[in-house]
């Protein structure tokens, strides 16, 4: 072969790795794509992840991406107590709603850890959130309180408190702080001025 021809075919020396187990490799060619069915360990670890469900056009969605499907939503009612006239007696509008946590997707641990210090009287032994409504007279209405305390308790949940930075005061706020000091110190002296007749 004369030196400086290219050469487009390996030998069988070539062909052989330099590891020290002798695995043989067949190089890829530039140019080549690599064959169907195979897939490098990182693309695989990637599929092997389970992927999120898919949230419906009718799900009740609430804060950092948790949702809910409205069937998972356990309503019952009865009837309230309190002044109302007849109506108290004849109509169950006290709305009663229940939710379990196992039916809030996509939240997460800390989460629930959170719920559990925020929730306080609204979460139950049994993992549910617990939450009622009689304030009106309207069953309408105090489904929609439920539904709207039911929000702001979940929403609580997912919201991460923003960590507190110590922080020092500046120059000039204690400029200010001083400045104020003097002030006040001088108005309380000429409160206490007394004229040379007395």
């Amino acid at each position: 072969m004369e030196q400086g021809t290219p050469t487009s075919r390996m030998t069988a020396k070539d062909a052989i790795d330099a590891r020290t187990d002798g695995t043989r490799f067949r190089p890829r060619q530039p140019g080549s794509k690599r064959p169907p069915g195979r897939r490098s360990s990182r693309s695989g670890s990637k599929d092997a992840t389970t992927p999120p469900p898919i949230r419906p056009e009718n799900a009740i969605r609430f804060g950092d991406g948790v949702w809910t499907l409205p069937d998972d939503l356990r309503w019952s009612f009865a009837r309230s107590g309190g002044p109302g006239g007849q109506n108290v007696n004849k109509v169950s509008t006290k709305a009663e709603l229940r939710l379990s946590l196992a039916a809030l997707r996509n939240f997460r641990p800390e989460h629930r850890t959170r719920l559990r210090s925020i929730a306080g009287r609204y979460l139950t032994a049994a993992e549910e959130i617990l939450i009622t409504a009689d304030e009106t007279r309207s069953q309408l209405d105090n489904r929609a309180a439920c539904l709207a305390k039911l929000r702001s308790v979940v929403e609580a949940a997912t919201t991460r408190p923003k960590t507190r930075k110590k922080t020092k005061p500046s120059r000039g706020s204690k400029e200010r702080r001083l400045k104020a000091k003097r002030v006040a110190s001088d108005k309380k002296q000429r409160r206490n001025w007394k004229t040379g007749g007395e």
